[in-house]
This record gives structure tokens, C-alpha cells and sequence, in this order.
């Protein structure tokens, strides 16, 4: 069983920074591969990034390639999430996700476990 509670989200402005933290509990971290995906009101759940546990692979959605960077501290059992040139666009709730995924980590359906979620608000 493993835990995952997110947090950093917030009201920011357009161009503005912030930093999402996943933390997870469990002994395997380093092998899950870890995600981030987000859902805005009205709109279907939206893959923004992946890392894979063993080599720390890295998969972006096309809306967040370049100002996005995903990473992990498997000594820290914590996934961050670094979205650097916010836009209006970004604002939704960002979920963390954890599994052993073995075919493609940008597919929701290969993560086991999900995070409440935290909200992130970028206003114009």
C-alpha cells in the first residue's frame, strides 16, 4: 500500500512560479514510477508528466514541454513537480500518482495509487 499526499499548490499570477511536492509513504518508492496529472472543471483528466522509478525516465504532455520539469528524491520518498511560465490554462487540480508501471507512464491506468489532489490557480 502506498500513500501519496501532494501539496504546493495556490493562487499565483500568469508567468509566476510554483512547486508541487508529492510525498509518499511505503518501502518501495524508488521502484514505482510516479506521475502528475491534472483536471480542470469541465475537462477531462489531462497527463502533464511522468518519471519512471528505476532509471528516472521522463515523460511530458505536450502543454507543460518546457516549462515543466519533473523530479524525485527516492532518499526523501517525495516526487516534485517545478512549473516555471504559468498560464490561465494550468489552473486545475494536480493529482500525484504512483504504480509498477510496465508498459507506457504516460497512461493513467497503469498508476495503482492517486493523491487527494491540490489546487493550483493561475490567474491573468
Amino acid at each position: 500500500q502506498v500513500q501519496l499526499v501532494e501539496s504546493g499548490g495556490g493562487l499565483v499570477q500568469a508567468g509566476d512560479s510554483l512547486r508541487l511536492s508529492c510525498a509518499a509513504s511505503g518501502r518501495t518508492f524508488s521502484s514505482y514510477a510516479m506521475t502528475w496529472f491534472r483536471q480542470a472543471p469541465g475537462k477531462e483528466r489531462e497527463f502533464v508528466a511522468a518519471i519512471s522509478g528505476t532509471n528516472a525516465i521522463t515523460s511530458y504532455g505536450d502543454s507543460v514541454k518546457g516549462r515543466f520539469t519533473i523530479s524525485r528524491d527516492n532518499a526523501k520518498d517525495t516526487m516534485y513537480l517545478q512549473m516555471n511560465s504559468l498560464k490561465p490554462e494550468d489552473t486545475a487540480v494536480y493529482y500525484c500518482g504512483a504504480g509498477l508501471v510496465y508498459g507506457d507512464i504516460r497512461r493513467a491506468n497503469g498508476y495503482n495509487y492517486w493523491g487527494q489532489g491540490t489546487q493550483v490557480t493561475v490567474s491573468s
